[in-house]
């Protein structure tokens, strides 16, 4: 089928090299608007319904029951209240309500009743001119999707990951729409872990970056090493990473695998290609946040061997002036009789023997790498 084939052309129009500005993601709600809802338009044979002024979820399920077709409606951060309504309109289940206003969820796939409740949590790389202790490197947010028979409704939270640039490609393509909700989900999903590719190269150079630093060599050929804080930043950043693509494996593996009656037949095997490419993000995750304690472990093996290295030296020179301390504190007593005390050249064979072990002292240490 020639509109199944051109699938991933759609929701994947082209994929730029990995930048680290991310420029996948615009701006959130109107401040302007003090409503929820983003957009609200009515699909039917995959064409979106031209109306005079723009619809309300109420007044586009009356549509879709009067006429067929399919909903989706788009909201970012609504409150309590606003999602009521919408809530009763399409039949919400109240846990999956609850979870979508309070947010802060785990990826995951819940089926109520008629509908099908996903949470994705959407990555944004934060660029920035130089890694430090206290940089962010990823920002999160939450995509939540209500899946129904004749609508789709997806909640936002965060200020990252708007879906108007995916409603535009989608609606470009109405072979593709009129697959129903099913294809939407789909898109959004490809759409999530098309970012989370995107955010893993990035890291990815942030990563060899600073195994480079602690690798590289400084003075005398040693390495130099880097600043732990920002090993252990950047680890954290990958640790909040990894808890956005993780738990969504099994989600996409069952929308893959399992049969549904709500997912089209034709969509359903395009999840697998999702699926695959988030457990290759899955892998670099895990890659990365090993990597990253090997490099952390090296880092801190290296100041240890720095200390060492200084010790070593302060040592040495500590048995270097313990010599001429030793000869200082021996003839410096308040004796009356001393071995050569009055002798004429006492003072020159003093000072030159003293000098003698020092040099050979110093020859011997350093011959054995500890100056």
């Amino acid at each position: 089928m020639s509109m199944i084939r051109d699938l991933r052309a759609v929701v994947r129009p082209s994929r730029p090299a990995p930048r680290k500005d991310n420029g996948t993601y615009d701006a959130t709600r109107d401040p302007a608007s003090p409503s929820a809802v983003v957009d609200c338009a009515v699909y039917r044979d995959g064409t979106r319904l031209e109306t005079q002024k723009p619809l309300s979820p109420q007044e586009a399920m009356r549509l879709v029951r009067r006429d067929g077709g399919f909903a989706w409606i788009g909201l970012h951060e609504p409150t309590e209240e606003e999602f009521a309504g919408i809530a009763r309109e399409f039949g919400l289940h109240p846990l999956a309500v609850e979870d979508a206003v309070q947010a802060h969820q785990r990826p995951k796939l819940e089926r109520y009743d008629d509908s099908l409740f996903t949470v994705f949590k959407t990555i944004h790389y934060v660029d920035h001119d130089q890694l430090t202790a206290n940089s962010e490197v990823v920002e999160t947010g939450e995509v939540m999707c209500f899946t129904g028979r004749d609508f789709f409704i997806t909640v936002r939270h965060g200020g990252q990951g708007s879906l108007r640039a995916l409603r535009r490609r989608l609606q470009d393509d109405p072979e593709l729409l009129a697959k129903g909700p099913s294809a939407v989900l789909h898109a959004i999903a490809d759409h999530v872990v098309d970012g989370y590719i995107a955010v893993a190269d990035a890291l990815q150079d942030d990563i060899d970056e600073v195994e480079t630093e602690v690798f590289s060599p400084g003075r005398k050929g040693t390495p130099r090493g880097t600043d732990a804080g920002r090993i252990y930043q950047l680890k954290r950043e990958i640790l909040e990473f990894k808890r956005a693509v993780s738990p969504l494996l099994r989600p996409m593996q069952l929308l893959s695998e399992r049969p549904m009656r709500l997912i089209d037949p034709d969509i359903q095997k395009y999840f697998r290609d999702v699926a695959d490419h988030l457990a290759r993000v899955q892998e670099q995750v895990v890659g990365f946040d090993e990597l990253l304690n090997s490099i952390l472990q090296a880092n801190l093996a290296q100041a240890s061997v720095a200390q060492n290295e200084d010790m070593r030296k302060i040592t040495s020179w500590a048995a270097i002036i313990a010599v001429p301390t030793m000869v200082c504190g021996v003839y410096g007593m308040n004796f009356t009789y001393m071995p050569e005390l009055h002798w004429k050249y006492g003072y020159p064979v003093v000072m030159s023997i003293t000098v003698a072990i020092c040099l050979g002292i110093h020859r011997t240490l350093k011959r054995n790498g500890w100056l």
